[in-house]
């Protein structure tokens, strides 16, 4: 059992989740602050966990010299200000000029551009399976999304460069996180990089005026911004677990479950309606992980 694909698998559904759960809270609470409070929380979660862990790891774990520490902190919070505030910007920006499932379909290249990235720098080799496996899990979410594809809304190319260049930074930072999660528990890693995050976010969000928007948010949206970090939290700790055991392309692989999730939660909780295409697409899907995700026994039998 490859407990790390598992972690991917399951950080993709809670993302899927948290995005069923952002359509309740976005009603009140404007895109940049809703992603400050989501990583806020979230950190709060993974602080004592990050703490008590960073106490217990053996000094071989962590870096032995603090100049070079100190060039590591810096790395890993641009990571994390690129992975959650750059990311989440150019997304907002893409989703007012492209309709939501042309942004989902354009950003479903996100294992794609990590295979290509991860690829150039030398970091994974690219393997017939293994890309066979990506295209056709982009394929699946194509398919996931066809009935909502003639509902695009008007705007320019910026919107689809934007919505692409978020997908690149987050290919980027999950190719350059593995280094570090190599050298330092994943936990501290995750709640450091969620802390820079949330810093940058608390400035973006000022034109969104958020010091006086969140003191008159609704129980119902406090509940949803709640579970929302939580899921964050815990998501995004499994996401980089995933990342330390497993190569980038074979975790992001599982992206493609965030739109077939929330399809699924948005029936089931908000009466949306379901395509039969989400079937044919749950298959294509299934068997593009298995040809991105299977052992390679065989082949190294065959060497």
């Amino acid at each position: 059992m490859n407990l790390a694909l598992f972690a991917a698998a399951g950080s993709s559904i809670l993302v899927g989740a948290a995005i069923v759960a952002s359509r309740f809270a976005i009603a009140e609470v404007p895109p940049l602050t809703l992603a400050m409070l989501r990583y806020a929380i979230g950190f709060c979660c993974l602080l004592p966990f990050a703490a008590q862990a960073l106490r217990g790891a053996p000094r071989s774990a962590r870096a032995p010299v603090a100049k070079s520490r100190a060039i590591d902190l810096l790395a890993m919070a641009a990571l994390g200000i690129g992975q959650f505030g750059v990311l989440i910007a150019l997304l907002n920006f893409g989703l007012q000029h492209v309709g939501a499932a042309q942004a989902a379909l354009i950003f479903s290249l996100f294992p794609l551009l990590t295979l290509l990235f991860a690829a150039a720098m030398g970091r994974e080799r690219v393997t017939g399976p293994l890309l066979l496996g990506v295209l056709i899990s982009i394929a699946g979410v194509a398919l996931a999304l066809a009935p909502k594809l003639g509902a695009a809304q008007a705007g320019h190319w910026w919107g689809e460069l934007a919505i692409a260049a978020s997908a690149c930074v987050g290919a980027l930072c999950t190719v350059l996180y593995r280094p570090y999660l190599q050298r330092y528990p994943t936990l501290p890693v995750s709640a450091f990089a969620m802390l820079a995050s949330v810093l940058f976010l608390a400035l973006a969000a000022l034109v969104e005026h958020w010091p006086a928007r969140v003191g008159a948010l609704s129980v119902q949206a406090w509940a949803a911004v709640i579970f929302i970090g939580v899921a964050s939290a815990v998501g995004y700790f499994w996401w980089l677990h995933a990342l330390k055991h497993e190569s980038p392309t074979r975790v992001t692989v599982f992206l493609a479950l965030n739109p077939v999730t929330a399809a699924l939660l948005g029936w089931a909780l908000l009466g949306e309606s379901l395509h039969p295409a989400l079937v044919a697409a749950l298959v294509l899907i299934a068997a593009g992980l298995w040809l991105a995700t299977r052992p390679r026994k065989a082949r190294v039998r065959a060497a």
